[in-house]
């Protein structure tokens, strides 16, 4: 009994925070599409080989049921985008007499920011083989035990990645773009967050940006970090944006094993490891016009206009400083300039 009443429960937030993101979404639409758009019903069903659908006859969304209980946020949202693109192409475009994903769905697609292809996975395999298996297995070694090892194969991991994407570039490549949620929907972010979203925009060749999100727990629209690049990029910045975040964790637990400090230190130290780390990769960082053995930074072109394209309204909000003890900040530094990835 219950364990019913708290899956009835969860499902009653989740078909809140659906109505509050179809909300936020209809503001990417122009005023002439938004009022067109009625607000539909939202439910949650037993489906086996769909996702979701949105009904015309009915004016609802439908989510599967299973899915929208066992995956994280983003997945969901990401349904919920995709169907309401059937919407808009439905309910203002008029497109019932063209295929289910035809020319009038792309484009509803791309005014509301939506993945057409929703329902298949959107971080691709196939980085396993050729050159990004190489960076992945590299980093993999760089939690070697022999610290020389971790070294050699953070750095070459680096290299071939930067050299990836510099191919890329130089040879006009055609790629795609695709956005992920990096950590998990919040009210409230700690200032460390914002430092390492901005370390994996400076080294890791995606673009962050902090976005709207439904906030489960709370049943309020929150903040999350996107991330936006290449399937393969967004693989290994998720994977470093993991990675620190458990480190960090691990080494505050040892540092702080007399549980003395309140959490602004652990933001202080959080900071200082961050802050460390990428003055350790800045310092490995040699333009050059050969080819060499560093990390090389390069800017996309190409993902700048997909980041202009996906976030048209974006401001910039000032963040107050606050006190911080120099002490634990400098002793994260430290460690940060220690850390191996």
């Amino acid at each position: 009994m219950r364990t019913a009443m708290i899956r009835t429960e969860l499902e009653r937030k989740i078909l809140h925070g659906l109505a509050l993101e179809w909300e936020n979404a209809l503001y990417l639409l122009d005023s002439k599409y938004r009022g067109l758009m009625r607000l539909p019903a939202f439910s949650l069903k037993n489906m086996k080989r769909r996702l979701g659908y949105w009904s015309g006859d009915k004016n609802e969304i439908c989510i599967n049921r299973e899915f929208a209980l066992s995956r994280d946020w983003d997945s969901v949202r990401r349904i919920l985008l995709h169907e309401m693109a059937h919407q808009l192409a439905g309910q203002v475009f008029g497109a019932q007499t063209e295929t289910p994903h035809g020319p009038l769905f792309r484009k509803a697609c791309y005014l509301l920011r939506a993945d057409y292809k929703a329902s298949e996975e959107y971080i691709s395999d196939d980085g396993n083989s050729g050159m990004m298996g190489r960076i992945k297995k590299l980093f993999a070694l760089a939690e070697s035990s022999n610290r020389n090892e971790a070294e050699s194969a953070m750095r070459k991991a680096h290299e071939l990645s930067a050299k990836y994407n510099i191919d890329i570039l130089a040879r006009n490549t055609e790629r795609n773009f695709t956005s992920v949620f990096a950590g998990t929907p919040g009210l409230r972010h700690p200032r460390e967050e914002y430092f390492l979203a901005q370390l994996l925009r400076d080294f890791y060749f995606v673009w962050t940006i902090w976005v709207p999100a439904y906030v489960i727990e709370k049943q309020k629209m929150g903040r999350v970090l996107e991330l936006s690049g290449t399937p393969d990029n967004i693989s290994i910045a998720s994977y470093v944006y993991d990675f620190i975040r458990r480190h960090i964790d691990n080494r505050w637990i040892e540092y702080n094993s007399l549980n003395l400090l309140n959490r602004y230190r652990k933001t202080d130290f959080a900071s200082g490891i961050i802050r460390g780390f990428a003055s350790k990769l800045k310092s490995d960082l040699k333009i050059k016009s050969l080819p060499g053995s560093a990390l090389i930074k390069v800017d996309d072109p190409l993902l700048k206009e997909y980041a202009q394209y996906r976030y048209p309204r974006t401001v910039s909000i000032p963040r107050k400083g606050s006190s911080c003890c120099a002490t634990i900040l400098q002793d994260g530094i430290n460690i940060g300039k220690e850390l191996v990835i």
